[in-house]
Formats: structure tokens, sequence, C-alpha cells
């Protein structure tokens, strides 16, 4: 009998969990690019994203028609982004789904990996990522992977849900920046964690800024469909 499993909504192997997590956090730190099994997906570039470059990649803003880009709002001079076009698909992707400077793409491109929402058990704010998204399947052969995935997806639902605990009572309403920020701030929910206690609202929360601000690195990480003050820093979708 043959396979007539549609490969559009096959499972994809994600792989083992912690050292996603590991690699993951690495990438949002800027110390790595995002590794990614794309396949011949390229969702992410073709939803409607705008794309921020700063003024630290000069190589991207060679490469990118300097008639394409335009200031980011709210961000200092010499941050711009880069619009989509009426097909809602990133300029510098080419009919055959490859991008055209793939190797001097924006820092933003660069840490994205769509797989944060299935870490999270989240759903994208787009149709098409999402169906991505819940196709991944991590790998958890170690205990400790199955706790950090219980970790993410338990801090993404805790800080959903407990808004009036944060300073000001703002937090992510956008599910990329909540699910990246349930990837940072993880080991506050792990066993032995301050979650994992009996402590109060008030005091969770302090322990996720303080794991948050940890993370963050220097300038803070970026990703398509982020804004600045968020958990990736790019721009508004």
């Amino acid at each position: 009998m043959s396979d007539r499993t549609d490969t559009r909504t096959r499972d994809l192997e994600a792989g083992e969990f912690g050292a996603w997590l590991d690699a993951m956090r690495r990438a949002l730190r800027r110390e790595a690019d995002a590794d990614v099994p794309c396949g011949d997906c390229c969702a992410c570039c073709a939803t409607a994203h705008f794309v921020h470059v700063g003024p630290d990649e000069p190589a991207t803003l060679a490469r990118v028609p300097r008639g394409l880009l335009f200031p980011a709002p709210g961000m200092p001079a010499g941050h711009l982004l880069l619009p989509y076009d009426g097909r809602g698909r990133c300029p510098m992707l080419g009919d055959d789904g490859r991008c055209a400077i793939y190797d001097q793409r924006p820092l933003t491109c660069r840490v994205y990996d769509c797989r944060v929402f299935a870490a999270a058990g989240l759903d994208a704010d787009r149709e098409q990522i999402t169906r991505r998204a819940r196709r991944w399947r991590f790998a958890c052969p170690a205990p400790e992977d199955a706790e950090r995935l219980a970790a993410v997806r338990a801090a993404a639902r805790w800080v959903g849900g407990h808004a009036a605990a944060f300073p000001g009572g703002v937090v992510p309403d956008d599910p990329a920046d909540l699910a990246v920020l349930a990837v940072r701030v993880a080991d506050v929910f792990l066993p032995g964690g301050p979650a994992a206690t009996d402590a109060d609202a008030a005091t969770v929360a302090s322990a996720i800024v303080a794991s948050a601000g940890e993370d963050a690195g220097a300038e803070g990480p970026r990703a398509p469909g982020m804004r600045p003050s968020d958990a990736y820093r790019g721009a508004g979708s």
C-alpha cells in the first residue's frame, strides 16, 4: 500500500529539546545563528512581516536596495525597516522561495525559528506559520528534556495569565514575543525554581524579569513581527 500522507501535514522532527533550547538561547543572545531545517518552507518570509535592519549590519545594508528601506518608527536614527511587497513577501525572496541575500540576511532573520511556537505551545499570528509550527515534534530522550519543555510551556501560560503581577501590568501580547520570553525564562519554572514553590505571583514575576534581563545580552535579539520593547527586537507587523 502506498503512503498517501500529505507531506504538508506530516510531523516534522524538531530535534532533541534540550539541545534546541540551548541553541535557541545562543541565537537570541547573538552568539550564533538559528539553524532551522526549513526544507522548502518560506512562510516566515512570505506572511507580511516588516524586517528590522540595524545600523550595525553593514553587509545587509550593502545588499538591500536603499529605496526599499525606511526609518523604523520609535527607534533611534539608523534603524530601518524592510517592508513586504504586494503579495506579502519579503522583496529579497525570489520566486523560487530562496533568499537572494541569504549570506548577508538581516540579524532579524538569523535568529528566527518557528519551532519556538511549538516549544511554548502557542499559535503564531500568521496562519501559514501556525500550520508549520504545529507539525514540529521535539524528542525528549532524557528526563531533563521533558522537564525543560514543560517549563517553557508553563512559563508561556503563567506570563499570559498574570499580567497584573508585572510592572505596569504589561506582558507581551504578541504570541512570538511571549514564546521567546518563555524560552528565555523557562528556568524559573523548572523543578526547584521559584514558580515550583509556593512563591506568590509578585515573587515569580520578579524572578522572570531578572531571568529575562540576564539572558537578553547587550542589545537584545530581533526577529520578524516583533516590537523593540519585547522579547525579540524587531518591527511591528
